[in-house]
């Protein structure tokens, strides 16, 4: 079960973020669409870590612990804290200015969740396709892209450039596609393996 929740996040988790990018509005902010995306995206996105980290954990096991933390907290505080803020601006039509005016007013609130948490989530997918190349847990080009995404994804959002974001998403859902159907293969593979064990 657990196994399907990490292929079924693998698919939907950048998928919804994909799916978000053309639900921009004029002001470059997402509309109430695209932030529920976001937010959905996120959750995916934590499974998403987790099997991933799970993946390296017997070689960096270190890395995988704190490096699982930094990523989920960058879900959270990051994607879905964005996702939110994005989703009510638009519900109840609060400009960009005065979003950001009211979070000065909080400026401890406002590093924990957004300035710090909305790094870590880009941060942890450049690093991440770094350590799942160099530990053999996933192909040279996959972690590559990986990597790629995490450091053009930033750019992406703060240019809002809807091509860019585009391909930026590209860039993260196509490795974690190819993920998703090696975990699948694997994973008939050893049911196979296991009935000729039992038949024998």
């Amino acid at each position: 079960m657990e196994k399907k929740l990490y292929i079924t996040s693998l698919i939907l988790g950048p998928l919804f973020y994909t799916l978000s990018s053309f639900f921009w509005l004029d002001n470059g902010r997402y509309n109430a669409t695209g932030g529920t995306l976001i937010v959905i995206g996120s959750v995916f996105w934590i499974f998403v870590f987790n099997g991933l980290f799970d993946a390296i954990k017997a070689k960096t096991p270190a890395y995988a612990a704190w490096g699982k933390f930094l990523a989920v907290y960058g879900c959270a505080c990051g994607g879905v804290a964005f996702g939110l803020q994005d989703l009510f601006a638009d519900m109840f039509q609060i400009s960009h200015q005065r979003m950001l005016q009211e979070l000065g007013r909080h400026p401890i609130i406002a590093n924990l969740i957004f300035w710090i948490g909305g790094p870590l989530f880009p941060l942890s997918i450049f690093v991440l396709g770094i350590v799942l190349v160099r530990t053999k847990a996933a192909a040279l080009w996959a972690g590559v892209l990986l990597s790629l995404g995490g450091i053009l994804f930033p750019v992406s959002r703060i240019l809002r450039i809807e091509l860019i974001a585009h391909a930026v998403d590209l860039l993260m859902l196509i490795p974690l596609y190819y993920i998703a159907w090696q975990t699948l293969a694997q994973q008939n593979t050893d049911k196979k393996e296991l009935g000729i064990k039992l038949s024998a």
